[in-house]
This record gives C-alpha cells, structure tokens and sequence, in this order.
C-alpha cells in the first residue's frame, strides 16, 4: 500500500469490490457512478447517467466519525429526439449547510447573489431545478446499498448492480441492471488521483458492462434490447483530512473576533481561487471492444494542466496508463438558460497508445443545471471515431465538463447576455441575407414577387447596417434577459424562444437611432452615432424599421394564436408607450419651471418626469416581461406581478442613472454632470426644487438654462443636490419602488434558479455604477 493512504484504501492486487464497493469511513468525499448507451425494442436511442454523492459536512461531536449530507444528480438522453431531461436531489440539510457556506464566504463572488440565494435558503428552500430528497437516505456497510430518497443502486446476490430512478415531474426513470463484463480497473497512479478541490482520490471503474432492463420516457416503459454501461466509482479526502470550519459567531460576539472571522474568510477564498481546478472526463466505448477514459485537469487561474490520466482497456480487460495526452476542444456552444459557454466537439490524442478521436456531442443543449455544481456543467453523450494503432473505430460515451465558470458575478453574466443577444440579432438580421432571409424580413414566403428586381446586397447596406452598426457594438442585454428569464421562470422553456433575444435589442436600438437625429446626438456606445455615418434620412428609417423587423420571429414561434395576439398587443404597447415618453421629453418642461422655482412646489413636476422614465424605459420593459411570462405559460397573477416588477426595475433604471450622472460613472463612461451641462431636468432636480430655499432654487434655475460647461458650475450644482439630500432620496425611492414590486411577486413564483438570479438583478439596477 501506497505511503499516506488510508488504511480502508485498496492495497496492491484486485480489487475487492465486496469491500471496496462499499462506503469508505475515512473519506470526506465519494460518489458512486454509472452511464449507460441503449438501444430499447422500438428502436429508440437512448442514453443515461446517475451520480450518487455523499459529502462529509462534520465530524460528530459523540462519535468522532463523519456527518454526511448526500445529494444525486441524473439524467435521461433521448439522442432521436435531441432531448435532455435532467434530475437533481440535495440532501435535506442543503438549505441550512447552504447558510453556513454563505457566512463562511464560501458562496459567490457576487453578493448580490449570496443575498439572493440566501433568502431562498433561509425559507429552508433550494432553488430548482434542485430539489430536496423526499424521503430517507440509506447508505449500507456491509452490501452497497444506496437509498437517496427512493433513488436507488444496489449491489445484487449474483454480482450485478440494480438502479432504480423515477421521477413524476418529467415522467421518465430507470429500472436497470448492470451486469460487468470487464473487472475492475484502477484510474490514475495505480488508483490514485486528484479532485477538484485538491483532494487525493481513490478511483476504480469498470469499463464494459451488459445493461438489461427498462427506461421510462415521457410516461411510457420501453424495454431494453441492447445496452452497455459504465461504472466508476471514487472517494478520497483533502491532504490534511480536515474539514472546513463552520466560522459561526454569536450575534454578539466581539470586534477582534469578527475580524479574525473575515480575515479567514478572505484567506480561505483566496487560496480556493489560486488552487481552483477544472477538468474534462470523457469515457468512451469503442467497437472493437476498447475502452477509452481520459482526465486532464486544468488549474483556472493558469491554464496550466494539474495533472492528466488516459486510461486504455483493451477487449480482454488489460490497461495501459498514460501522461501524454490532449483533449483540444473544437467547437463550442452557448446556452441560452446560464449564459455559460460550453465545448461540444473535442480532438483526443493519445500518442503512445495509437489512439486519435473526434469526439462529437449527440446535440448541443446536454447542460445540466444544479447549484451541486454552481450553476451548471455539461454531461452529455457523445459519438467517437477515430484511428486505434492504424485501424478506424467507431464508439459512444458521454463527456463531462465541469468547474470552468467562465463568470461569477453579474457584471460578467450581462456581458454574456449581450454576446448571445448580438449573435440572436447577427441571425435575424444578416448583414448579407440570402433571398429567404431577405424575403422574410419585408414580406413572407408567399411574397416572393417583393423581391423581383431587388439588389439584395443594396437591401443590407441601407436598412439592415444602421442598425447593425449600433447592436454590434454591444449594450447591457437586460432588456433581452427580462422576456427569456421571465418565461423560465413561470416554468416556461426559454429554450423554445431564445431568437427572442433579438426583439427587445432591436426595439431598443431603434429608438437610440431616432432619438440621436433628434437630439443631434454625435457618440453611441463608443462610436459616431449612427445618423453621422449614413445621414439623417437613412438612420431614420432603419431605425424606425428595427421595431417591426422582428415581428416574424413571434409569428414563427410555437405560441397558440391567442397566445401570439396577445404578445402582439403587449409589443405594440411598449412602442405606443415609448414614443408618447419620447414626445414628452422632446417637449421637456420649461413650461411648468418657472412656478415651480418661485413656488417651491414640484410634486406635479416630479410625477411628470417619472411618467418620461415610465413611459421610455419601464412600460416596455414591463411588457417584454409580460411576453415572456405568456410565453411561459404564466397564470394572470404571475404575468401582471412580474410586468409590475419590471416596471419597479425600469424605473429604477433610470432613477439611477439620474443618480450616477452626478455622482459619477465607473470607468468615466458618461461625464459627472451631463445631465446639468445639458440644462435637463431629472428626478433629482425635481426633489431639489422643493427642498432648497427660494434664492437657490433660482441659482439651479439659472445654471440649468446657461447649459455651462464650467466644471465648477457644475460641481456647485451637484453639491447642492447632495446636500439639500435630493440625489440620496432618488436612490431611497428607487431601492422602494424595487422591493414594494418584490414582495408583490416573490410569493407567485417558485424558488428557483430564474429567481434568484432576478432577485439578485433587482440589487444590481439599484447598486451599479455604470
């Protein structure tokens, strides 16, 4: 036996799964692992795999032995279908545990989202599409015997294993019989590897087994003809065996301790981050009867390999280990439900066994979301042909990926929204469309003699380029994130409406192109606007046609038609309602100032810019996330509370902004005090002029006017509306106007994933700084 491994390790020779099977007393993580390729009786192809995870979370204060939380992640491929179901269970004392992890600084970066995800825990709740085992948990020790909450894995009298999942929501499960074909092969270093959390691991799997059996699928029971199967099976400890501290204190507990507290915290999360690892696991079965498992871990921060595993088992069960190997991912693939980019077609190399594969996921969408691994990580099934020592070979097998987040905060998830949303626009709007596209964009397919005589070429540089020239230079996405998060989160699939992303864009963009002629505006998300390089009579008309470029996309959509009528009436609100806003702030109200200034009355004033913010950014944003959560297929509550809620956040919006022009923008993305040096009146002039005395409610009158660009004039303004407390009263009724829309929705939703990243959206408007 190797020097430092646990006494209830392996030691040299076979392995006896009658005792290794079973749990390990002195790890503080294992799992129990299996997949498995079917082909049923009707012909259907079909693919699964199941996790069972048992955690230690402390030692027991009267034993002295481990207290586990356990959890179970699966899934069900229908390659045919290109369809991905997937299940998690968390252990019952996840919510709880999950608070601690919090206060430990264990959770996100963000703190937006460990306030949200800690409300939802604090309820004893846990987002779903993680839900709680219902039920006992049961892990044997003198036979392997799972029992997660009715989710099952036993080790059988004659030597096979029985798995047995069902879940009602979905209407799929499993009752299926591993019977191994190869024995027992050791990964890594004669078994030995690391885990992500630098741990040292023990890992054993068989490579080849006969699975027999049934799978559920949408409520029917279809019959295995044919199927094979993998199991592998880890458990191991950190270096040190410990475990990490609760760092709880008492609400009363001293400074000096609070300090050491977070001091900790600090160090803890600092030194997680610098040893933050990823990894690919592909496993692979081949037809000439060769198993294929590589294991190349990544350090994040480096990119730099932290160590790398191929293990090669021949038809007779003979295993070769190798160091050399690469694993290049090819292709990627974007979801549309985290944002989170994923490879979905990998080159695998393994020089010194002959081995060169093209690894091809079966379809893109096989992401699996769960906070057991934050947020999300891809475990799908794959097709793999290749060379083998000169020979071509064909296979199946699944890929993992997981651990390479590639954002933890908001800031970079609306950076993420934003490309998806650019991408969306890029296929709507092709700046070189074929005829279809061209067709579909002015008429339909029943129009084709539109396009007699057309230079179609002449049709994207004039009406589709404006536009492109102002999307393609990126914006902050939430308007596109609030119709796709809204139908998730009524229990919607965005999935089947991700072209959306490009309507509330479009919409959007087209009212900045309008509003720039108008303004005489000359810089546009960091560029000449748009009526500067293609003339005012260009830039009106496409920006005018972005707003019905894109109602194709809800006719194309899988909504019933009274479903599409009344997407249609909310899309046509949101216009109705910016343009009367846009009118309104044309005019501006030099008519109602003077009054003002000499009453010192400006309720009327304050309600009449409001009803300009209401109007431009919070009606349409309500809308949009009205279409949504129809969509989705929201009750009326649900529909009405989240339009309200969105409304809540548009005006925020742009209260903030208010806000953020006199305090300053990060990055000095906009000038501190535009807004005065343009002589507008905004949300915080108008609480200003009725808490300043009459002569320096002049003095801001006269400055307003001037449109200086005297930087001291300018500072004295804002220095007067900090001081009189107008700014910071604008920040307290838009963090009101926020949570009064939260406590209306929050009871009509179900804790979910969707919701808390919108809880956490809510703080997000209310404390950016750009």
């Amino acid at each position: 036996m190797e020097l430092g491994n646990p006494a209830d390790w392996p030691g040299p020779g076979p392995i006896d799964l009658a005792v290794h099977d079973l749990p390990h007393a002195s790890s503080t993580l294992e799992w129990w692992y299996m997949n498995s390729h079917v082909v049923t009786k009707d012909g259907r192809h079909l693919s699964f795999f199941a996790a069972f995870f048992r955690q230690a979370k402390r030692r027991n204060k009267d034993t002295g032995a481990f207290d586990y939380a356990h959890s179970i992640t699966w899934a069900l491929v229908d390659v045919d279908r290109k369809v991905y179901t997937h299940v998690s269970g968390v252990d019952p004392s996840a919510p709880e545990e999950g608070l601690k992890r919090l206060r430990r600084g264990l959770g996100s970066k963000d703190p937006r989202l460990n306030r949200s995800l800690g409300e939802m825990l604090a309820r004893g709740h846990v987002p779903t599409p993680d839900k709680l085992l219902n039920g006992r948990v049961f892990v044997g020790d003198r036979r392997l015997d799972l029992d997660y909450g009715g989710a099952t894995y036993r080790k059988q009298d004659d030597g096979t294993y029985r798995l047995k999942l069902h879940d009602t929501e979905h209407n799929i499960g499993l009752d299926v019989v591993f019977e191994p074909l190869k024995r027992p092969v050791r990964h890594g270093d004669d078994g030995v590897v690391r885990g992500a959390d630098n741990e040292r691991m023990f890992y054993y799997f068989m490579p080849r087994c006969k699975v027999t059996g049934t799978v559920t699928s949408g409520g029917v029971q279809l019959e295995i003809a044919q199927g094979q199967g993998w199991y592998d099976h880890e458990f191991g400890r950190k270096p040190d065996g410990k475990l990490d501290e609760d760092g709880d204190f008492p609400e009363d507990a001293s400074e000096e301790a609070l300090l050491a507290l977070a001091e900790r915290q600090a160090a803890h999360r600092e030194k997680k981050e610098h040893d933050a690892i990823g990894w690919n696991w592909l496993s692979a079965q081949l037809d000439d009867g060769t198993d294929v498992t590589v294991y190349p871990l990544i350090k994040l921060r480096t990119n730099e390999s932290a160590g790398a595993w191929a293990i090669v088992v021949d038809a007779k069960g003979n295993r070769s280990l190798h160091h050399d190997l690469s694993f290049e991912a090819l292709e990627t693939w974007q979801s549309t439900q985290t944002f989170f980019e994923y490879p979905v077609r990998w080159r695998c190399e393994i020089p010194q066994a002959g081995i060169e594969l093209d690894v091809r996921a079966a379809f893109d969408d096989q992401e699996f979301i769960t906070l057991v691994s934050k947020p999300s990580f891809w475990e799908g099934r794959v097709e793999v042909e290749g060379r083998l020592r000169g020979k071509d070979v064909k296979g199946i097998g699944f890929v993992e990926r997981s651990g390479f987040a590639p954002f933890d905060d908001l800031d970079s998830y609306f950076k993420a929204v934003g490309r998806v949303v650019r991408k969306s626009i890029r296929e709507v709007i092709p700046l070189e469309p074929t005829y279809e596209q061209a067709r579909d964009l002015i008429g339909t397919d029943k129009r084709d003699h539109y396009l007699d005589g057309m230079d179609i070429k002449q049709l994207g540089r004039t009406l589709i380029q404006p536009i492109r020239e102002i999307t393609d230079r990126g914006g902050k996405g939430w308007r596109s994130y609030a119709a796709i998060t809204c139908c998730d989160i009524v229990g919607g699939d965005s999935r089947d409406f991700v072209r959306w992303l490009a309507l509330p864009e479009m919409m959007h963009v087209g009212s900045l192109i309008v509003d720039d002629v108008q303004d005489r505006s000359v810089v546009r998300r960091g560029g000449p606007a748009a009526h500067l390089i293609y003339g005012d009579a260009q830039a009106i008309n496409s920006g005018t046609a972005a707003y019905f470029l894109g109602n194709h996309l809800i006719n194309a959509s899988k909504l019933s038609d009274r479903d599409k009528v009344r997407v249609y009436e909310l899309y046509f609100e949101a216009l109705r309602a910016g343009h009367a806003g846009q009118a309104i702030d044309l005019d501006g109200f030099d008519d109602v100032l003077p009054r003002v200034v000499e009453s010192g009355d400006a309720r009327d004033l304050e309600r009449r810019v409001l009803t300009v913010h209401r109007l431009k950014t919070a009606a349409p944003a309500a809308c949009l996330a009205r279409m949504g959560a129809v969509a989705g297929g929201g009750t009326e509550q649900q529909i009405e509370a989240l339009g309200s809620f969105f409304e809540a956040l548009g005006l925020a919006f742009q209260i903030i902004d208010d806000v953020l022009n006199l305090r300053g923008f990060k990055g000095d993305l906009k000038s501190r005090g535009e807004d005065v040096s343009h002589g507008k009146i905004t949300l915080p002039v108008s609480k200003a002029l009725s808490r300043l005395g009459l002569e320096e409610r002049r003095q801001l009158r006269d400055i307003l006017a001037s449109k200086t660009t005297d930087q001291a004039e300018i500072a004295r303004v804002i220095d007067m509306l900090e001081e009189c407390g107008a700014t910071e009263a604008c920040a307290v009724e838009a963090r009101d106007m926020v949570e009064s829309g939260w406590r209306r929705l929050e009871p009509l939703i179900e804790d979910s994933l969707a919701k808390m990243m919108l809880r956490a959206f809510g703080w997000f408007v209310l404390e950016r700084h750009y």
